[in-house]
């Protein structure tokens, strides 16, 4: 895998060439995309020809862009038949600031439908009989898969967290509003967030940072120990025997290493905003997509549809009760979060599940999405079939500085404990 802070030093030190990067993305897209399939669109040399001409902090930087993310310059389909060869006048705005900041687009990766259920084409590099994970299957197979060092992707459930577990990379999830949505084909406009995938975690934040105006850093730093609450079992969301078992040996790890350990039992509120999630979500996704099911109702997939005939069905009065309920629970996990650094659970519920007609279950990420929290997958660790593993932290809402450091060090703590 490349890192974004690796290649950002060396290019600025002259120790590596722009085309001798573009040489290296070219070649492991040509080694493995065929059987990968991350991409909906590739073109290398239009990069190439970017990079020469960029400068700012992410300065020629090659990066994959999820295909629900606008591209003035190339075709956004949003994993839909109904779109297929739209192509917008402009960047969406998270695209325009990483231009800003000169990134050049390598690809538009795939999405499942309208970054759904549906499953894209994408295997997980790791195993190419296992999802990578949804909806941000092509970014996050990208990167791990060594085609780009960073990938955007976007999180409504588990979308970010979920595949970056499953593909053995971070994955970061910003507070909701920190990166823009304008340009991002919106399935619910209070839950859809922007978010990053990198090699680590340290990656993930500088990137992310630049992309926010925020010093967001943790590379170089010693950060000291954290307080990690432990989640424990939580009544929506049950880990299998192999990630229950992991995720003790990281608080062991983690205590050992000097962390203030704290089990924390959630709230009833929280358990009722699982609920209040789908309901938000179904809501807003059948109003967002109307035009898609008023014009070409038989291009939509049979779950898209489903979801949305169900979320036809919901009224006004029980979406408003739903928000309510967020917002409860957003106070309750304020409260939570003033005695802990972060939360930390499973990113998944295990490893990424074989086949590929589901992309996996996001019941351990819903929660934290709609209340808006930031939050990170951890790599690091292997189950005994080889395939990755994640853990999840979640800071306090517009406390992403705070949390990428206390993910920073658990990363460090994981990787230690993976080398005794």
């Amino acid at each position: 895998m490349l890192s974004a802070l690796d290649v950002a030093r060396r290019l600025d030190a002259g120790t590596l060439s722009l085309d001798a990067l573009y040489d290296e993305v070219e070649a492991a897209i040509a080694r493995r995309e065929e059987e990968i399939g991350a991409f909906v669109s590739v073109d290398i040399a239009a990069a190439r020809t970017a990079a020469h001409g960029a400068y700012g902090p992410l300065a020629g930087m090659p990066i994959g862009v999820k295909d629900n993310i606008e591209t003035g310059d190339r075709a956004t389909a949003y994993g839909s038949a109904i779109h297929q060869g739209y192509r917008p006048a402009v960047d969406a705005a998270v695209v325009a600031l990483a231009r800003r900041a000169g990134a050049t687009i390598v690809g538009k990766t795939v999405t499942t439908e309208f970054a759904f259920f549906s499953p894209g084409p994408t295997r997980n590099p790791h195993n190419l009989e296992h999802t990578p994970g949804g909806s941000s299957s092509g970014s996050a197979a990208g990167v791990a898969a060594g085609f780009f060092p960073l990938g955007l992707g976007t999180q409504t459930g588990g979308s970010v967290v979920r595949p970056a577990a499953f593909c053995g990379i971070a994955g970061f999830k910003p507070s909701f509003g920190c990166l823009p949505t304008v340009g991002v084909k919106i399935f619910s406009w209070s839950l859809d967030t922007v978010g990053i995938f990198a090699r680590s975690i340290a990656d993930a934040a500088f990137g992310a940072g630049v992309l926010a105006d925020r010093d967001w850093r943790v590379d170089g730093e010693v950060p000291a120990p954290p307080r990690l609450g432990f989640v424990e079992p939580q009544p929506w969301a049950q880990a299998d025997e192999e990630m229950a078992v992991a995720l003790e040996r990281v608080r062991i790890a983690a205590e050992r290493a000097g962390a203030a350990i704290r089990p924390v039992a959630l709230p009833p509120v929280l358990r009722e905003a699982f609920a209040a999630h789908q309901t938000i979500q179904d809501y807003e996704a059948t109003r967002a997509l109307a035009a898609e099911v008023d014009l070409c109702p038989e291009k939509l997939s049979p779950v898209l549809r489903q979801t949305l005939d169900a979320g036809a069905a919901i009224t006004a009065t029980a979406y408003d009760d739903a928000q309510r309920t967020a917002d409860q629970a957003r106070r309750a996990f304020a409260d939570i979060l003033s005695e802990v650094d972060v939360l930390v659970t499973p990113s998944a519920p295990g490893a990424a599940p074989i086949g590929l007609a589901s992309t996996g279950s996001s019941v351990f990420n819903r929660v934290w999405t709609l209340i808006g929290a930031p939050s990170a997958n951890v790599p690091g660790m292997t189950g005994a079939t080889g395939l990755p593993l994640g853990v999840q932290t979640i800071g306090a809402v517009g406390a992403d500085g705070k949390m990428l450091k206390a993910a920073h060090w658990l990363e460090k703590c994981v990787a230690a404990a993976a080398d005794n």
